[in-house]
């Protein structure tokens, strides 16, 4: 199957009913679209980190003259630990929410798989990591935060589910 990421990505945040079509799709494939994902989330990040870093330390002069000196080998080396830390955060969640998918399907009485479920999972996810993203830019509450984000994602996965093929009876 020939598609490109733009359209998985607007496929995910907008037509949830897809989402249950993708399951099919090679791993690899999913896999590039996570890792697009965390290069956003990462950049995101970076751009917090470059702006903390800069507010933060105004208040002390030699600190602040300490990492203008070396910004050259803190940057790409955080930059590379934001991209792994945020690679393994985001495929624990998707793990996660591909085990809650499972339970889901068991309750809707639907055939899946975690493998198919997983790929799911990794595309509902995609406008509760975004929320989450641009939300760091805004004061609010993390807990608000974090449970709209599990709830657009348990919506989006619960209506992808219901598109799964039924369970044939016994």
């Amino acid at each position: 199957m020939k598609i490109k990421h733009w359209q998985l990505f607007t496929d995910s945040l907008i037509h949830p009913k897809k989402l249950a079509a993708y399951r099919l799709l090679p791993i690899g494939k999913v896999i590039q679209y996570v890792l697009l994902l965390v290069l956003f989330v990462t950049i995101i990040s970076f751009i917090q980190f470059i702006t903390g870093v800069g507010f933060e330390t105004s208040q002390m002069k030699g600190l602040k003259q300490f990492v203008d000196d070396i910004k050259w080998l803190i940057y790409p080396f955080a930059f590379v630990l934001l991209f792994i830390i945020n690679s393994f955060t985001l495929f624990v969640q998707i793990s996660i929410y591909a085990f809650v998918g499972l339970g889901i399907l068991k309750l809707q009485n639907r055939r899946g798989e975690f493998r198919h479920i997983w790929r799911t999972a990794a595309f509902a996810v995609t406008l509760a990591t975004i929320f989450t993203t641009i939300s760091v830019f805004i004061t609010t509450n993390n807990r608000l935060v974090s449970s709209i984000s599990i709830v657009i994602t348990a919506i989006f996965l619960i209506i992808a589910c219901s598109k799964y093929p039924i369970q044939p009876k016994k």
